[in-house]
């Protein structure tokens, strides 16, 4: 089916996800002067083609009444109208040509724009992937050092305690050794000083 200026105008074209992409006025705008040119390109076309068959029927008549004039003037009319739908042809030849080119220009045109809009939103489609995957990694490897820095200074609190830990029970150790040593000493100085008094004799005491 060939390609007619409305389906320029209606033609609609899908947003992609992840781009910018050019102006949508700016092309649209493009897009309209690039109907305008077409449908003028088209009327002088339909114009050139209609002067062509007047020019043409209008061959023809003379060729007519040409027979009835004399013998001696048969040669010279004969001559002049048969070359003019020669070069005629080669214009209507032409301008048929011209429309269908600036129409393959025009398919190409928008064709290229397409494949821009389409390679620019994969290019900005990567370039967002990439930044969230590096700013992913970079979170991760943040997360991760701070676990890590956590992990150290838990077990540095660990270490720590358990040295105080260890510090208390040895020194409940020497505290308990050091109470039974001096409450064995007191039983013992107790128990020399009864044997003591309970040895002397009475009249030592006074009876």
């Amino acid at each position: 089916m060939a390609l007619t200026p409305d389906d320029v105008v209606t033609k609609q074209f899908q947003h992609v996800r992840f781009k910018e992409g050019f102006d949508p006025d700016e092309v649209d705008d493009f897009l309209d002067e690039i109907v305008v040119e077409w449908r003028k390109t088209i009327a002088e076309n339909e114009e050139l083609k209609a002067k062509l068959a007047a020019y043409e029927s209008g061959d023809a008549a003379p060729a007519a009444p040409a027979a009835e004039a004399p013998q001696a003037e048969e040669p010279v009319v004969s001559e002049v109208p048969a070359p003019a739908p020669a070069p005629a042809a080669a214009p209507a030849a032409e301008s048929d040509v011209a429309p269908a080119a600036q129409s393959a220009g025009i398919i190409e045109l928008a064709q290229r724009l397409h494949d821009e809009h389409v390679a620019e939103g994969k290019a900005q489609r990567d370039q967002l992937i990439s930044e969230a995957q590096a700013q992913a990694a970079s979170i991760v490897a943040e997360a991760e050092k701070q676990g890590r820095d956590e992990r150290a200074r838990l077990e540095q609190e660990r270490t720590t305690l358990e040295g105080r830990i260890t510090e208390l029970r040895n020194f409940e150790r020497d505290y308990r050794s050091q109470l039974r040593t001096y409450i064995e000493g007191q039983l013992r100085d107790l128990d020399t000083a009864g044997s003591s008094s309970g040895s002397t004799p009475v009249s030592a005491i006074g009876l």
